[in-house]
């Protein structure tokens, strides 16, 4: 029987911009035992609050990385193997090859680099590939201290709303949608490794644009407040009482010297001006004859 409290400590978090139909996702291994729910926001946001000291943040948005002119033939050709295709380079110019990835039944999609959206989308992939690199070796060199911080891996990948924006059919951008699930599976699959599979994975699909200020998700970090500081507040709030305490007593006793002050210096005039008749001697005990 499954521990309830034995919960995955790590996120793997991915807005996919530009799509809308979840059908191809489930033609996916990925997807196998995941389920979907679709939620219709306006412009508010998921706000997510992570304690500072006990959480960390790990971007997979690379912008060195999703640079083009940043990479190499060898580069793109070592992530065309990695997915199982191939990359045959322009012998006149660099970055200017075809790349061709295998999409299953006899298919294929191919991407020139000369394209400005086959340039970006490739460039968007090896950011995620990165990123997703990124965040596995920051995972084991946390492993092997003592702190073990829980592990949000969020980014943002806009390829697919590259293509459909420069090619303008919806075939292309499946052939895509394809590829990058086929990215994410093997992906995925060096974070369950890493995680020794403590980790969920989060896709989340929708037209929102890439930048921090329109993300569906609004992370920030709260800071708790530490030993000490709960400390010296504590010290003060007894010093506060202790002073207030003090005050009260010192009030008293002025109001009680007040009173008793009062009280002597009417005893003194009324004694004073009392008049001297026989009833008066008698209470003062002198003895008449």
């Amino acid at each position: 029987m499954p521990n309830p409290f034995d919960r995955p400590r790590a996120a793997f978090v991915l807005e996919v911009t530009g799509v809308k139909d979840l059908l191809p996702l489930f033609k996916s291994n990925l997807f196998t035992n995941a389920f979907t729910e679709k939620v219709i926001s306006g412009s508010d946001k998921a706000e997510i609050r992570l304690p500072e000291e006990e959480a960390l943040l790990v971007s997979l948005d690379e912008p060195s990385a999703s640079d083009f002119a940043s990479l190499s033939d060898d580069e793109i050709g070592k992530f065309a193997s990695w997915m199982g295709g191939s990359y045959v380079t322009d012998m006149s110019e660099s970055l200017k090859g075809e790349l061709t990835f295998p999409l299953g039944n006899g298919r294929k999609m191919s991407l020139h680099m000369s394209k400005e959206a086959d340039r970006q989308y490739i460039g968007s992939l090896i950011s995620l590939v990165h990123g997703v690199r990124r965040a596995k070796d920051m995972h084991e060199d946390f492993s092997q201290g003592t702190r073990r911080p829980a592990e949000l891996i969020k980014g943002c990948f806009d390829g697919i709303k590259v293509l459909k924006e420069e090619q303008g059919t919806e075939g292309v951008a499946e052939q895509g949608l394809l590829v990058l699930l086929a990215t994410l599976s093997r992906s995925y699959d060096l974070l369950q490794e890493a995680y020794k599979g403590q980790i969920v994975g989060v896709i989340l699909l929708g037209d929102a644009a890439s930048s921090q200020s329109d993300s569906l998700l609004d992370v920030t970090f709260t800071s708790r407040p530490s030993v000490r500081w709960l400390a010296e507040t504590e010290g003060s709030a007894n010093a506060t009482k202790a002073a207030e305490v003090a005050l009260v007593r010192l009030t008293l006793a002025w109001v009680t010297g007040l009173i008793l002050l009062i009280s002597v210096l009417l005893g003194v005039y009324l004694l004073l001006n009392m008049p001297l008749t026989r009833d008066t001697l008698l209470y003062s005990n002198v003895k008449l004859d």
